[in-house]
């Protein structure tokens, strides 16, 4: 859990050094160019992940939106295994933009309702 954290943390620091919050089609292009390592995936790996993610959010110096957590949990799921998506949608009245992470189709670390709320505009 200690190595997923420190991960994390790096990630969310490199995101934001890298401007990728500023320049979306370099974010666009690095997440969906990041490759699912072939490796042997535990169980438990996403909620590892995501509790990872989760405390590094928590720590992190200043806010963390939720492009920048689903980018990082994404590419790092990938990198553990996990084949996941990052998913951008909105929702039309009152208009609301979000990013998520999906695992086979399914939100992770997100309420249960995300995919009923934004209708999808993107996946990578």
């Amino acid at each position: 859990m200690r190595f997923l954290f420190l991960r994390s943390l790096t990630a969310l620091l490199a995101y934001d050094v890298l401007e990728l919050g500023q320049k979306f089609s370099r974010m666009h292009t690095l997440v969906s160019g990041w490759k699912v390592a072939s490796r042997k995936v535990p169980p438990d790996t996403v909620g590892r992940v995501c509790n990872a993610v989760n405390y590094a959010c928590a720590l992190y110096p200043k806010r963390v939106l939720c492009l920048q957590r689903s980018a990082v949990t994404t590419c790092l799921l990938r990198t553990c295994g996990v084949p996941a998506q990052m998913v951008m949608g909105a929702q039309k009245l009152p208009f609301k933009a979000h990013a998520w992470t999906e695992v086979n189709g399914r939100a992770v670390n997100e309420p249960r309702d995300v995919q009923r709320i934004y209708g999808v505009w993107e996946r990578c």
